[in-house]
């Protein structure tokens, strides 16, 4: 269990913007920053972060809190996972408090994958590094293929020994359970036998984008023709092959700020780019391209440049993957090798700044790239040429965006040597002909039609405005409670004529005193559970605390109160995403002083109760007719006379509602 002063030293530690930026791509919006939402597809940035306020808010999903809200929910941790992960990227030691043998026990059986395989590649490169075998093995291999001790301890490549089951017996050794060995697929049970999945082999490490493990590959080191030469853990709640990239957590960073991710094949490729100084590289572990792999590296990068050697076939499987990445609305770029050499060859070989010149001389643009590949095959053949002609519109076909459709077809009539009509009008059969299979699919899934149309009713939309007040409520209390304020009190007065007249009066108070003050002296509670909690917890910390800090109010708040408090700390924010001055819009800002925001809720509140309050009255005479009507009626004169009083407070007409 972690200590509090653990927690605390967290707290203090992270920067929101910091965090975050590991995992999306920002960019400054005024005093915010912005990027696409890493919780939905999109492609217009509705995600905000506040270095202020340190906090961020998802206006597509909803979502919002501080650094640690985001970490549990991006990488589905718990609480404590959260400030793990934060302590070790921060390089705060973490003091933990004793657990009992029967807390462990509880531990949720995610966890514990992550734990055993944790275990395993602290064992594997400790094996590696320090077991005779490992290192006349493994660590001869590694430095055979050119890594440096450097490398191999940043990427914690490993050796798992030749013996059956040495990893096995070491794991249940250290009290990790055989059921979770065989979940993750580190171990293989056979009736009453358990043996080691990685026997003799030198182990990769495949981390999540936070940089938790998730499984191994394992590469075989002796000639067997019945051994895979590559081995990757199997399927599990951690791993999912079709969701992992090789390398994402070395290289995010380098991915959002380069703004490009280069693609490879193999982990040695990933390996020796990185010892080259070129860190923006991800593998598919080979494995072919997914549309979530894509979308991983769209959250940090709407650029990518595929990597290949020259082999004819990998060049053909690379053409299926890059259709995949214009489905995303990516851009596209690839680069091939020359004959004989790969990326983990070719890096190996080649100077860092020889690299560099070779990527940016040799990259082409997808239609240049595919144009050229193609055409090679179908030569003077026009049947051929013609399918080839298809083949790469059917290609621009998948781009989501218009323009960028129109311009790639015509730098295919210019490669093509072909008129852009005869592109477009191809172009557009393709684009019809989805559309018309999406209709068709959608009406096979729908009941089949009748002759009679059936008006359907559509139901008004009724606003809680209850709702919107105690909202409002606490927008007031998180930015301006703890400020001091001139408010206006209305008290009533007789003059010389003995005549009953309003008389203001100026008082100087807190905000949050006096909305407090003010609903005890209504004796208003929250009708709204959420909202009740948080100004609760408000009024306690603005009692406890003369000045507010942002990050310490929410460390000390419940976790499942930050989204609420996020999504209404950067409601002002969320025009910043729009950018409306460039569009020459001016949004209007707001012109009232605090006091006058905090008095004109708090009356439109009593209006609203007021109102509650007729409505219950005459409600009660129809439900009672043999009530005394005369006291009832008179109640509602009043009541309607107190909310003319509202009105006149206000400066306008207040209507029931």
């Amino acid at each position: 269990m972690i200590s509090k002063n653990t927690i605390d030293k967290v707290y203090e530690a992270v920067r929101v913007e910091e965090v975050i930026g590991d995992f999306v791509q920002l960019k400054r919006a005024g005093s915010n920053l912005k990027g696409l939402s890493p919780f939905s597809d999109e492609r217009s940035p509705s995600f905000m972060v506040s270095p202020v306020k340190q906090i961020w808010k998802d206006f597509s999903s909803g979502k919002g809190g501080n650094a640690i809200a985001f970490i549990m929910e991006h990488e589905h941790f718990t609480y404590p996972e959260a400030i793990r992960y934060l302590a070790k990227r921060y390089s705060i030691e973490i003091e933990e408090i004793e657990q009992s043998n029967e807390q462990k026990e509880q531990a949720n059986e995610k966890e514990s994958l992550y734990l055993v395989s944790e275990f395993a590649q602290k064992y594997f490169h400790d094996t590696l590094l320090n077991s005779e075998e490992g290192k006349a093995i493994g660590l001869t291999y590694f430095k055979e293929r050119g890594f440096t001790l450097e490398t191999i301890k940043k990427f914690n490549l490993g050796y798992s020994p030749e013996k059956w089951d040495a990893f096995t017996q070491e794991a249940l050794g250290k009290g990790y359970l055989s059921e979770f060995l065989e979940k993750t697929g580190l171990s293989i049970v056979n009736e009453e036998k358990r043996f080691d999945r990685f026997k003799g082999r030198v182990m990769f490490p495949i981390l999540s984008v936070s940089g938790r493990v998730l499984g191994f590959g394992g590469r075989i080191l002796k000639t067997d023709k019945k051994a895979a030469k590559y081995l990757n853990s199997p399927e599990s709640e951690i791993y999912h092959k079709s969701n992992v990239l090789y390398g994402i957590f070395h290289a995010k960073q380098a991915i959002a700020k380069l703004d490009n991710c280069y693609l490879v094949e193999g982990y040695t490729d990933v390996i020796q780019f990185h010892q080259s100084g070129i860190e923006n590289v991800v593998a598919s572990s080979g494995t072919a391209l997914t549309p979530d792999q894509i979308r991983l590296i769209n959250r940090l990068t709407k650029n990518i440049t595929v990597l290949f050697d020259g082999d004819a076939a990998g060049l053909r499987a690379s053409i299926r993957g890059i259709d995949l990445i214009l489905e995303e609305g990516m851009n596209v770029r690839v680069c091939t090798f020359p004959d004989g050499e790969d990326p983990d060859s070719f890096a190996k070989s080649h100077s860092h700044d020889e690299i560099v010149q070779y990527l940016s001389e040799n990259s082409k643009d997808f239609i240049q790239f595919k144009a050229s590949l193609l055409l090679k095959e179908s030569a003077n053949d026009p049947i051929k040429k013609a399918e080839t002609i298809k083949d790469m519109v059917s290609s621009v076909a998948k781009i989501p965006d218009r323009i960028k459709r129109e311009v790639y077809i015509q730098e295919c009539a210019k490669i093509m040597d072909i008129s852009e009509s005869v592109l477009f009008s191809t172009l557009a059969q393709l684009l019809n002909k989805d559309k018309t299979e999406a209709l068709i699919q959608a009406k096979n899934n729908q009941e089949p039609a009748t002759l009679s149309v059936v008006r359907e009713e559509v139901p008004a939309i009724k606003v809680d405005s209850l709702f919107v007040i105690e909202r409002k409520l606490i927008e007031l209390l998180l930015l301006y409670g703890h400020l001091t304020e001139e408010f206006q009190d209305v008290l009533l007065s007789m003059n010389e004529e003995n005549e009953i007249e309003y008389v203001t009066e100026k008082v100087s108070c807190k905000v949050h005193e006096r909305i407090y003050l003010s609903l005890q002296e209504d004796e208003v509670e929250f009708s709204h559970g959420l909202f009740k909690e948080v100004y609760e917890y408000l009024i306690l910390y603005f009692q406890q605390n003369e000045t507010v800090e942002m990050n310490q109010l929410l460390a000390q708040m419940p976790v499942h109160l930050h989204e609420e408090v996020a999504g209404i700390l950067m409601l002002e924010d969320r025009e910043n995403l729009h950018n409306w001055e460039a569009k020459q819009i001016i949004v209007k800002q707001k012109d009232k002083s605090v006091a006058q925001n905090v008095t004109e809720t708090i009356l439109t509140l009593r209006w609203f109760l007021v109102n509650r309050l007729i409505d219950s009255l005459r409600q009660e005479l129809a439900d009672n007719p043999e009530m005394d009507s005369f006291e009832v009626l008179t109640s509602v004169k009043d009541y309607t006379e107190l909310i003319k009083i509202f009105s006149n407070r206000l400066g306008r007409v207040l209507s029931r509602f």
